[in-house]
């Protein structure tokens, strides 16, 4: 019994519990473990570099202006600006936006909610951005200055809008054809030369336009305003642009030359109906029959023809008229 066990204390090896003692001291070396957390650290350092710019590169840009956006969804939104869609519509007035948010804040109109208040005089608004716009007229601060001219504005969309002035720069592009605009409401009226829609009806002879400022303009042939005077004869005009085609006229300035007999026009609009009788081109067709026209106001008349339609109403008694020169003769008789 004493032999086998001597031999089995002789067989027994103290070599693997050293083994495991000097593993431990392996795993604890404190020297060895802060040169490790360094490494990680440079590491995570370069994973994270490199997440920002997979990030950068994952930005959406919008291909009219340059700005960068998020997400698809806000490149979308943000592409309204240049197209004037506005998906979002009020069912109360009719009034549409671009984005489901502005609208819910253009609904405190109609609900009555202003939940923001002046401190100065204590006028309420339905939104904030509104309400610090109007605390500037008590303070007559305009902090937005342009480092070109000086001018101060005071809003940075104010301040920017004006900058265009001094860059050129034009954002608002067309989609439909290749002109641009300083400005989104100049877009949005080009827009509707393309739809053919003429929202703005004046009240007195029935004819439309395609915005506020076109009629506007238009109603001063009614009101025999002649604001534009000539220097050189005095005769005077409603439309600053007649009064410049009438000054050429005392100039002899015909610089619109054609190519096909040399004649000269004053603008370009009239050599461009002049060239139709050397190319026969007809563009404005009607749509009741074949005829075509070189001029928009010949087709014009020749379709009222189809539809008996007489647009042009005197509004002392209601008398209607198929041309605007018989209705301002007839004016003429009927308002003394």
């Amino acid at each position: 019994m004493e032999f086998i066990k001597e031999e089995i204390e002789d067989t027994s090896d103290p070599e693997p519990s050293r083994i495991k003692h000097e593993d431990a001291e392996q795993q604890t070396d404190p020297m060895e473990m802060t040169q490790q957390g360094e490494k990680l650290h440079e590491v995570k350092k370069d994973c994270d570099f490199t997440t920002q710019e997979t990030k950068a590169k994952k930005l959406h840009t919008c291909f009219q202006c340059g700005k960068s956006l998020q997400n698809e969804r806000n490149l979308n939104v943000h592409m309204r600006i240049h197209t004037g869609e506005k998906p979002y519509t009020c069912n109360q007035c009719g009034k549409s936006f671009t984005s489901s948010s502005r609208l819910t804040i253009h609904l405190r109109v109609h609900s009555g909610e202003k939940p923001f208040n002046c401190d100065q005089c204590g006028k309420s608004f339905s939104r904030l951005d509104n309400c610090k716009l109007h605390q500037k007229t008590h303070t007559g601060v305009r902090d937005h200055v342009c480092l070109a001219c000086g001018k101060s504005f005071k809003t940075t969309s104010e301040l920017k809008r004006h900058q265009r002035i001094h860059t050129g720069e034009k954002p608002h592009h067309c989609t439909q054809c290749e002109k641009s605009f300083t400005y989104l409401p100049d877009l949005k009226n080009h827009l509707l030369r393309h739809s053919g829609e003429k929202p703005y009806n004046c009240d007195q002879c029935g004819k439309d336009f395609i915005s506020p400022a076109h009629l506007k303009q238009h109603m001063k042939v009614h009101s025999d305003e002649k604001p534009h005077v000539c220097s050189l004869c005095g005769k005077s005009f409603s439309r600053m642009n007649n009064l410049k085609q009438h000054q050429n006229t005392h100039n002899e300035v015909r610089d619109h030359v054609c190519s096909d007999c040399g004649k000269g026009f004053t603008t370009t609009s009239h050599l461009k109906r002049h060239q139709r009788t050397h190319t026969g081109e007809r563009p404005h067709k009607c749509s009741f029959c074949d005829k075509s026209f070189t001029r928009s106001a010949h087709l014009k008349t020749h379709q009222q023809l189809h539809t008996e339609e007489k647009q042009y109403r005197c509004t002392q008694c209601e008398k209607s008229f198929r041309h605007f020169s018989s209705l301002h003769t007839h004016m003429k008789k009927c308002c003394k």
